[in-house]
């Protein structure tokens, strides 16, 4: 067994850099906050450029099938810095959760291959249809959600699946469906008039949740019951590993920004940030952080090298990244005062994502069970 590489190497420093710039440039705090009264699901033109133009849509996909050819540590730098801008784009979304999923697929089919590539070079955007909140499944445990769409015989999907991140605005529908033929994998074209996708009101408005009511929609089956709980299963996993480094981002922001403010904020004729109490709160978030950091690529390591302890690396990251990214985000709007409860500084987009990505793809609680069952530990029961 190989030993976990948690450095960064030269050339993610370098997509690190190429992605801040970016950001930068089309996604500062102002332009989110904007965007947030907006009603829109995605910054259309900040992912073009994202996803298609500096190829981050395709990074988890191979070369031969229009991607990147890139691993999960990649895709973790890039989620880094999207949680740092708390980015309203669909990379979570689309490019891990959806392009994760067809993956695990028989990428030899025409139609997997071809949407995937579509996913890969960012003209397609896909949701994967479970609620947000779903779980990856312990090794030897169901590894994909049970359907709650019916797949009729002639292939069209019946039912709705609520609390879906990305629905809104996708262009399609990866959807696990059951039906005669057993538990399945199903692609829908969100323009079919059969298809409704309802804004529902969520607490992250940078990444919006939506129910998904199927009528007889017209679907292709891309995967059966032999592979489609499987794909699911790791899409699942990939992303809980992976959403680490957006926690990880967020708390990164949070830190810096209240170092900053409390810097260049006076009182008594000194910054604030020089009182001891302030000093100690700022210590504990940084030790925190450097934590944080080392489990989060700890769980990009192991996706990227298929380590058999991927399942307990993704568990240790999300039971602590969740956890560190709240705290961070709570201390940044106390620590900045008055200020930091404004609807106009952008702390509070910080602490809705933090507490959003807290019961995103299973809650610390959730991960933390399954971590004890991984490493045969009797639960917490407090």
């Amino acid at each position: 067994m190989s030993t976990p590489d948690l450095l960064y190497t030269e050339a993610e420093d370098d997509l690190r850099a190429a992605v801040r710039s970016l950001l930068t440039d089309h996604c500062p705090p102002a332009a989110v906050l904007s965007r947030a009264e907006s009603g829109r699901a995605y910054d259309g033109a900040l992912w073009r450029a994202l996803g298609a133009d500096m190829g981050a849509a395709g990074l988890l996909v191979p070369d031969k099938l229009g991607g990147q050819g890139g691993t999960a540590r990649e895709a973790a730098v890039v989620l880094e810095e999207l949680g740092r801008a708390v980015a309203p784009v669909p990379h979570l979304t689309s490019a891990v959760l959806a392009a994760g999923a067809l993956l695990g697929c028989d990428t030899g089919q025409d139609a997997v291959a071809r949407l995937l590539g579509a996913l890969a070079e960012g003209r397609t955007v896909g949701a994967l249809a479970v609620p947000l909140s779903t779980a990856p499944g312990a090794p030897g445990a169901p590894g994909a959600p049970a359907a709650t769409v019916r797949a009729d015989g002639d292939g069209a999907l019946s039912g709705q699946v609520s609390g879906v991140a990305g629905a809104a605005g996708a262009d399609v529908l990866l959807v696990p469906a059951a039906g005669a033929d057993g538990y399945g994998l199903y692609a829908v074209e969100t323009a079919e008039t059969s298809v409704s996708v309802e804004p529902l009101t969520s607490l992250d408005l940078t990444r919006p949740l939506a129910a998904v009511t199927l009528t007889g929609a017209p679907a292709r089956r891309l995967a059966g019951d032999d592979r489609a709980g499987a794909a699911i299963g790791r899409a699942l996993l990939t992303g809980a590993g992976l959403l680490a480094s957006e926690q990880l981002g967020v708390a990164e922001w949070c830190l810096t920004e209240t170092v900053r403010h409390t810097t260049e904020r006076h009182q008594f004729g000194r910054p604030v940030g020089s009182f001891q109490a302030l000093k100690h709160r700022m210590a504990t978030l940084w030790l925190e952080l450097v934590q944080a950091r080392a489990t989060a690529r700890y769980a990009a390591d192991a996706l990227a090298t298929d380590s058999p302890d991927t399942p307990v690396a993704v568990a240790v990251a999300q039971a602590h990244c969740a956890q560190v990214a709240v705290h961070a985000a709570e201390e940044c709007v106390q620590l900045h005062g008055g200020i930091g409860m404004t609807w106009e500084h952008p702390a509070h987009l910080y602490l809705k994502r933090a507490k959003s990505d807290e019961i995103a793809l299973g809650t610390p609680g959730r991960h933390r069970q399954t971590l004890a069952g991984l490493v045969d530990l009797a639960a917490p029961t407090g």
